[in-house]
């Protein structure tokens, strides 16, 4: 049983490939895209990359394997850097000094909870 003050994951990446992957997500905050980074998630293993309730019917997820090989097919180009990372906005990610990646948009159905696994076939 959860405690009153325990908070619930609201936006889960349960990794069912054969790998360990590393795992970035977009999302808007306040009215704008934010990307985040980087979760390790073994395998057969969830994290919860979003804590609160969503209020956006799309999240976007982009993962690599171990090589840094990115494992889905994303078309929604969003910032990242290869080390831990907040970057607010999307747009000229190169001009800003981060690096473009091809997001993976996830489709929540405007629930407030969902997990997305990831099953490494491109999705």
């Amino acid at each position: 049983m959860l405690a009153p003050d325990t908070a619930r994951a609201e936006f889960t990446v349960c990794n069912q490939t054969l790998d360990v992957v590393n795992l970035a997500v977009g999302n808007e905050v306040d009215g704008m895209f934010q990307t985040d980074g980087w979760w390790t998630v073994g395998v057969n293993r969830c994290v919860n990359v979003i804590r609160e309730e969503l209020t956006s019917r799309y999240v976007y997820i982009y993962a690599t394997d171990a090589f840094g090989h990115g494992i889905l097919n994303g078309s929604t180009d969003m910032c990242i850097q290869r080390r831990r990372f907040t970057i607010r906005g999307i747009d000229d990610c190169w001009q800003r000094g981060h690096i473009a990646a091809r997001f993976y948009e996830v489709d929540t159905l405007a629930q407030s909870r969902w997990t997305f696994f990831l099953t490494g076939g491109g999705q």
